[in-house]
């Protein structure tokens, strides 16, 4: 599969359609996420009231539920607007934030899975693990744990398990269906260092998975691969938090397929 070729054909169409994407999302990466889609070519939108979730995911090219800040009545309007985006064959992002790190927030995002149908779990490696065992804790949103052998199993389980692709950040990023993997070597070590730019992600994946409902597998790598090439990017004209998340705003505004044919690394 050329990889390359998919991952161009996806930004191509988020910059020629602008796909809608709703997320309902934690309050710290509001704006950085929003303003992420806006540079990558995608319309974001941020609803949370529980009186009109389900309306505006039945009008988005996909949804992003994140449970940075977790609330009751946000994860009410997360089922809401799942089950309504469900209906229309709208892919679902999840990015279980600080999952492992108290029993809420995992029983919270495993009453989500129970609920509705997800296409894509977005999260670092313990995370996603805190969801196949009991015993993983994270340390706030960082990740405690490698992406091992283990952790790949892991994440092709809970993939074949729910039907959905499982998607981890790491070093190097895994990105799997429980049958399919790909790994992904793009990015730099300085994205972990501003906040918002892991939620950030799965806002794009959202907007690529949009943007090739065929193959959502695909799709999803893409948008890792793309991702972490535009923070390679941005590294080469700053490599301090602040000035580089503005160096990476701008090369996801203007990177295209010449920087994707000599830097993407998906394998």
């Amino acid at each position: 599969m050329d990889m390359k070729a998919t991952t161009v054909d996806c930004l191509e169409t988020i910059r020629t359609t602008a796909p809608l994407v709703h997320n309902i999302t934690n309050f710290v990466v509001m704006n950085p996420s929003a303003n992420i889609l806006l540079a990558l070519g995608a319309s974001p939108v941020m609803a949370h009231s529980r009186k009109e979730a389900a309306d505006m995911a039945a009008m988005a090219g996909a949804l992003v539920l994140n449970i940075g800040t977790l609330a009751e009545k946000w994860i009410e309007a997360m089922l809401l607007a799942a089950k309504a985006a469900n209906q229309r064959g709208i892919p679902v992002i999840l990015d279980p934030v600080g999952a492992g790190a108290t029993s809420y927030r995992t029983r919270t995002v495993k009453h989500i899975l129970d609920e509705v149908k997800i296409s894509v779990i977005r999260g670092n490696a313990s995370e996603v693990l805190s969801l196949a065992v009991d015993d993983v804790m994270t340390r706030g949103v960082d990740s405690s744990l490698s992406l091992s052998d283990e952790i790949v199993d892991a994440a092709g389980t809970i993939a074949r398990q729910h039907g959905c692709i499982v998607a981890i950040s790491g070093e190097n990023d895994v990105i799997t269906d429980g049958g399919r993997v790909f790994r992904v070597a793009n990015g730099v070590p300085l994205m972990t260092r501003v906040t918002g730019l892991g939620c950030g992600l799965s806002a794009v994946v959202g907007a690529f998975c949009a943007a090739a409902r065929h193959d959502l597998l695909t799709a999803a790598a893409a948008a890792f691969g793309f991702y972490g090439l535009c923070g390679e990017l941005a590294f080469e004209t700053s490599d301090r938090p602040g000035s580089f998340f503005v160096a990476f705003l701008d090369s996801l505004y203007t990177a295209g397929s010449a920087e994707i044919d000599e830097r993407l690394k998906i394998e």
